[in-house]
């Protein structure tokens, strides 16, 4: 993964600068309320649907080489030609000579988080070709010079005032300018980016897009949306280019019943999406004549290989688990460092980037392990489970997959006093007469514990009360009240 978001500091360092922002912060709360999933409670077998995608998901990730194969033939028999990436830099290479080969200098896209975790605008800016966003949201943020920062609504930190001046500031410079007089009012909002957009739509030769979702027994992919620049760009363009990881696979087009149904009400609180746009291959007189896909690993079958962080893979990009995560509502989306932010982020971005890095190393910290991510997701996914196990590999090092390699990590800097206090904890708990004499003492000392700890954990406690010491252990207590059956309290 690569872009923008190298270089960034820290978890912490970049969130103390959002929490600290009062306008960001009144953003997010609004916005993220609002979107919050309130359809699911009318469904009466939620549960089975959820615990189905979440099979379903499983399955395919257990078969995914045989998926894969089957899909390729599929879009192939269907008239699409498929490529296969690596990595970031060998699909934005694929990316540009596509574009390059019709003599185009333009492309639109429709949203997609793939071409965004790889840096395509970037790659494709570098050898003179414009790509042009056509998600409302996404162009908010393009135009001004921005970061996304939510899966669902990229622009969700910003609000209606602020994407009025972006859009009067801007617009001009991309394409037909704002209205004069444009004023705040969502109406008019929507209406100066459509007039913008309709003029790229007409325009271009080539478009971009990446799929929700693929389907191995037909070669069809789908997209979702919600306002129907997706289905300009599906259908207009001569040529189109679809972007998309290789764990979006389904096996069968039965499948797309059981995730039409979660994706949209998970996401948007929708009991349907507005527009879903489905393609197999080409078809002469009817959209684009040439089709491309490019299968993205970029890390994932590194992430397949861990037992315990693969099910981040199931992930359908719906965004309820940042939605309800109070970690995300105070520090939103950029403090994360990539393109996938909150919850899902936390687990998916060090095991497709490695932890190598100090805003990698941070994210499994993002959390306070609620659990609110694992409840709300329509796949399942144990998000405080990775989390954990993820801070294991920070802390501890040891044996993972990088590049298809296994390799052998080094504990990371700056956790020596949590690795000591660990193993402390870990032979105190194995050795019961050691417990037991700690804790009397801890007991029978307690008026003299300070109020905070020392040293490393000290920042622990600067904003927690540390728990009270009992006046008598609970083993002592067992054995004078032979197990509270005396009456004893």
């Amino acid at each position: 993964m690569s872009g923008t978001y190298l270089g960034m500091p820290a978890f912490p360092v970049a969130a103390h600068e959002a929490v600290n922002d009062p306008t960001l912060r009144g953003n997010l709360r609004h916005a993220t309320h609002t979107i919050r999933a309130k359809a699911v409670a009318e469904v009466s077998d939620w549960d089975a649907l959820r615990e189905a995608g979440k099979q379903i998901k499983d399955h395919t990730l257990r078969h995914l080489d045989r998926y894969l194969i089957q899909l390729e033939e599929a879009v192939t028999r269907a008239g699409g030609t498929v490529h296969w990436a690596a990595d970031a830099d060998e699909a934005n290479r694929i990316v540009t000579e596509l574009v390059k080969e019709t003599g185009e200098s333009e492309v639109v896209k429709v949203k997609s988080m793939a071409t965004q975790e790889i840096g395509l605008n970037e790659a494709l800016e570098a050898e003179g070709i414009h790509a042009y966003e056509t998600d409302l949201a996404e162009l908010i943020v393009q135009l001004g010079k921005d970061r996304p920062s939510h899966i669902l609504v990229p622009a969700i930190h910003r609000n209606r005032a602020e994407i009025r001046d972006i859009f009067r500031r801007e617009m001009g410079a991309w394409g037909r300018p704002a209205p004069e007089g444009l004023t705040d009012t969502p109406a008019e909002l929507a209406e100066a980016a459509r007039l913008h957009l309709r003029e790229k739509f007409l325009r271009a030769k080539v478009g971009i897009s990446g799929a929700n979702f693929m389907v191995a027994e037909t070669g069809t992919l789908v997209v979702v949306e919600s306002e129907g620049n997706g289905r300009m760009c599906l259908t207009l363009p001569e040529t189109l280019i679809s972007v998309v990881g290789i764990e979006k696979i389904v096996p069968a087009w039965r499948d797309l019943e059981v995730f039409l149904q979660t994706l949209p009400r998970s996401s948007t609180a929708e009991r349907m999406n507005p527009y879903t746009s489905m393609w197999t291959g080409t078809t002469d007189g009817d959209g684009p004549r040439t089709f491309h896909l490019v299968l993205l690993d970029n890390g994932r079958t590194d992430t397949l290989a861990d037992e315990v962080g693969r099910q981040a893979l199931r992930c359908i990009r719906c965004s309820a688990c940042l939605n309800v995560c109070p970690v995300y509502e105070r520090a939103g989306g950029h403090a994360y460092g990539s393109v996938y932010p909150g919850p899902i982020g936390a687990i998916l971005s060090p095991q497709l980037r490695g932890t190598a890095s100090a805003i990698d190393a941070s994210l499994p910290y993002a959390s306070t392990l609620c659990g609110a991510c694992y409840e709300v997701c329509p796949v399942a996914i144990d998000i405080p489970e990775v989390l954990v196990h993820l801070r294991e590999r920070v802390v501890e090092g040891g044996e993972t997959v990088r590049g298809g390699n296994k390799v052998l990590l080094k504990p990371a800097k700056g956790h020596a006093a949590e690795r000591a206090a660990m193993r402390a904890a870990r032979w105190t708990f194995s050795h019961p007469a050691a417990l037991r004499t700690g804790q009397r003492l801890a007991s029978r000392s307690r008026r003299f514990h300070p109020r905070t700890l020392p040293g490393p954990g000290r920042a622990w406690s600067e904003t927690r009360d540390l728990p009270a010491l009992p006046a008598e252990p609970f083993r002592d207590w067992w054995q004078r009240t032979n197990g509270g059956k005396d009456g004893a309290k």
